[in-house]
């Protein structure tokens, strides 16, 4: 009987046991589910955000429509708005037609006359004098290709015939003749522009302009345009960048941002291995300069060395590169946080999902904070400074209060919850903005500035010594900066080349006159209103 009942027993707890097994691996096997959805619809966001940006369009920018359309009228009345008369509304939406003649107004102009012979001048019906009644004029644009020509530079020596004969010293009197841009080489200041221009403001590569100097007529290769190009960026434009840099650093706001490079010859690197290109310009109320710098690495070291002596408000992406500069407020930006929301939409499916909805929601706070923004366009930083706390004031704390409850409802790596998150973690820098009217709301100053560069370097691909890195660093610096203050490039690049050779240029009041902001800068080389 005891061994049946031991039996029986047994028998019960090992159910028992399998039923707990089972238990445990169906808990188990949940969890495995939930973890693997998870990832599954990681990546499928993943996926769409990739697609988005392969395919999709560029452009950020969303509409109300696309964000709310049922409730489209309320939001977009305005009650206090006056009613435009009907000839606003039948004429205001007339776009102009055809080519702007303002833009032609300062281009020279030749004039072609077509005049009847004076045998034709005569009256067909009645042989009497034809007499000038009207004029037709027809306008065109004429291209002049480019030309490549030889100046040969003579200059006369004098000596005096009475000094030879009477005296033992003789003076020998030079005619003046301006300095080459580099001695012993044949390239001129508007040949080293050319190429400079050609390859820093239009990204044509050497190799191809190496080609079109042979369609000229001339052979000129590439490695005599490098050299060319490195020689003339630090023998000459590295004296404006340092000049430039001083006057960078005295500002109370700047702008950052960084971007790779592949060099090919570096000590100690594999010739894959990623460099660095740090950009920093000023705000929109200084002297408007753009610099670039050249670095091995992103270490934080770089920016806190190139800033030195800077004192002030620091914008930049986020990245904590930036931690370690001395004596800076960091400013976040508000195109990042808003990008996340950007991506969390892209993602998104079920457009019609909670998900989206918060999505949306999140979007249309930063929305309404660069609504604002434009209309400060052209106000005094003080002026900015008190609008913001009245408008832009309310709408941060109530997003901050959206943030927090907003982020114990989605998934962390979900995109939504990135977006979140990030918004959240740089809270302090990204309404740092309200601190001065100085101060922008977003980095995209510093991601424009950087844009051409990014340009070039998908022509060029690779830079192949950290030498030629630096001599681009400084020529896109120069470039970047003349195009800030409404320059040709290529005007202000031959002015420079002109002038640098013929002056002091230790002398600081003869250097500042060749900065691009500078009033001693000829019209030839303005472009846009400045002109």
């Amino acid at each position: 009987m005891k061994t049946t009942d031991n039996y029986q027993g047994k028998q019960f707890n090992n159910e028992n046991k399998k039923v707990t097994d089972l238990k445990d691996r169906c808990v188990y096997l949940e969890q495995q589910v939930e973890e693997l959805s998870a990832k599954v619809k990681y990546y499928e966001e993943l996926f769409r955000i990739n697609q988005s940006k392969r395919f999709g369009s560029s452009s950020e920018k969303t509409t109300d429509e696309q964000l709310s359309f049922f409730n489209e009228a309320e939001k977009n009345s305005r009650d206090n708005l006056a009613q435009p008369d009907l000839e606003e509304v039948t004429y205001k939406r007339r776009k102009s037609r055809g080519l702007n003649k303002k833009s032609m107004e300062d281009l020279p102009v030749e004039v072609i006359e077509y005049d009847l012979s004076e045998e034709d001048k005569e009256c067909p019906e009645c042989s009497g004098n034809l007499h000038k009644m009207s004029e037709e004029i027809r306008r065109e644009l004429v291209i002049i290709p480019a030309q490549v020509k030889v100046i040969k530079h003579v200059r006369s020596v004098y000596a005096c015939r009475n000094c030879e004969r009477e005296n033992i010293k003789t003076p020998i009197i030079t005619a003046p003749m301006p300095k080459p841009v580099l001695p012993g080489s044949f390239v001129s200041p508007s040949l080293m522009a050319f190429i400079m221009n050609r390859k820093y403001a239009e990204a044509i590569p050497l190799y191809r302009q190496e080609q079109q100097f042979i369609n000229f007529g001339i052979n000129l290769s590439r490695q005599n345009l490098a050299n060319w190009i490195i020689n003339g960026a630090n023998k000459w434009l590295k004296i404006l960048y340092d000049r430039m840099h001083e006057y960078l650093i005295k500002e109370s706001f700047l702008h950052a941002d960084e971007t790779t490079l592949q060099v090919l010859d570096e000590d100690g690197k594999d010739a894959n291995s990623k460099s660095y290109m740090w950009l920093y310009a000023t705000g929109r109320f200084g002297p408007q300069i753009v610099l670039y710098d050249y670095q091995k690495s992103r270490a934080k070291k770089h920016p806190k060395a190139f800033l030195s002596g800077f004192k002030g408000y620091l914008q930049t992406d986020g990245y904590p590169g930036y931690n370690d500069v001395e004596n800076v407020t960091l400013i976040g930006c508000f195109a990042h946080a808003r990008r996340g929301f950007t991506d969390a939409l892209k993602a998104i499916k079920d457009k019609t999902s909670i998900s989206s909805s918060v999505a949306k929601e999140g979007l249309k706070f930063c929305n309404d904070l660069f609504a604002i923004e434009k209309t400060l366009s052209g106000l005094t930083p003080k002026e900015r400074y008190k609008r913001r706390l009245k408008e832009s004031k309310p709408i941060l704390e109530a997003f901050l209060s959206w943030l927090k409850e907003k982020k114990e409802l989605v998934l962390p790596k979900s995109a939504l919850g990135k977006a979140i998150n990030y918004s959240l973690n740089q809270w302090s820098k990204l309404e740092a903005f309200l601190l001065d009217g100085q101060i922008e709301i977003s980095n995209n100053r510093a991601e424009r500035a950087i844009k051409p560069f990014v340009i070039g370097r998908k022509n060029f691909l690779f830079c192949k010594s950290p030498k030629g890195a630096t001599a681009s660093s400084i020529i896109y610096s120069v470039v970047e900066t003349a195009k800030a203050n409404n320059l040709s490039p290529f005007h202000y690049l031959n002015y420079l080349f002109e002038q640098l050779p013929n002056i002091d240029i230790n002398d600081i009041k003869q250097l500042d006159q060749l900065l691009p902001w500078s009033d001693n800068i000829p019209d030839i080389c303005r472009v846009g209103p400045n002109k």
